[in-house]
């Protein structure tokens, strides 16, 4: 069965298809900002391209959901499956205490860490999108919670929009500009710092994650040994934020991805 594997986040979308191996295979992603129906269909669905099944998970609104679904229905004559949290699935708990309250994205990507290294690692995720989410996830692969950060980009956008003094000072086009080093934090202009200033604290936040995951699992465990979680990065920004991480982590661009493929190959 060819099944089209789709991550829609809130400013970008992602798409492979899965392969005989169970993984995803080579996709591409975009901007979906301002996308109608007609947009999805020429991204995605391919004249000549059979799709079978597609398998989506989406944190964009209502508004963009409806956009795509109408696209897969026109292009395919199928309807997508928006896959849900749940409180299981594919070895993964959910630790959240209603379950749906979990973000689709961050529970896929869970699946897709689990799924990558595999039973008995403790794993914690970081996704660094528009929103910076931390997600523990412990060797038996129960979810211990998690928190929520503004992404670099919007904490630039945030103090461009609440400060007019800053505002003028960092000058138009402000919030697209990067720090001038990957690792430099003492900037030498408004613009520069305020993406440096973003940067180091999200990675400042990630640091702590990492020291905060071995102290929380370690509760876990009655304190019989200390289990050191592989820290994950993942997101459309992970990679250029990777740099500025102190903690020993690995980039994976693609979890949710992955995830959803777990859930398709093994339904």
């Amino acid at each position: 069965m060819s099944v089209l594997l789709v991550d829609i986040g809130n400013t970008r979308i992602k798409w492979a298809r899965l392969t005989s191996t169970g993984l995803p295979g080579r996709g591409g992603a975009a901007c979906h900002a301002g996308w109608k129906s007609p947009q999805f269909a020429s991204a995605l669905f391919r004249p000549g391209h059979t799709v079978e099944r597609v398998l989506a998970v989406s944190v964009a609104e209502a508004g963009v959901e409806r956009a795509f679904a109408r696209a897969t229905r026109r292009a395919t004559g199928i309807t997508p499956e928006f896959v849900r949290s749940a409180r299981r699935a594919a070895g993964v708990t959910n630790g959240y205490r209603e379950p749906w309250r979990l973000g689709a994205d961050r529970w896929v990507a869970l699946i897709g860490a689990r799924a990558l290294c595999g039973a008995g690692k403790a794993v914690c995720v970081i996704d660094v999108g528009t929103a910076v989410t931390v997600d523990l996830l412990d060797p038996q692969g129960r979810h211990l919670g998690g928190a929520i950060i503004p992404g670099p980009a919007l904490m630039v956008q945030a103090l461009l929009q609440a400060t007019g003094g800053i505002r003028r000072r960092a000058g138009p086009n402000a919030a697209g500009r990067r720090a001038r080093t990957p690792t430099d934090l003492f900037a030498r202009s408004t613009r520069d710092g305020l993406a440096a200033g973003a940067a180091h604290a999200v990675a400042a936040v990630i640091d702590r994650a990492a020291l905060q995951a071995r102290e929380r699992l370690r509760a876990v465990r009655l304190g019989r040994r200390t289990v050191t979680p592989l820290l994950l990065l993942t997101g459309g920004a992970a990679a250029a934020l990777s740099p500025r991480v102190s903690a020993a982590h690995r980039v994976e661009a693609d979890l949710v991805l992955r995830g959803l493929a777990e859930l398709a190959y093994n339904a």
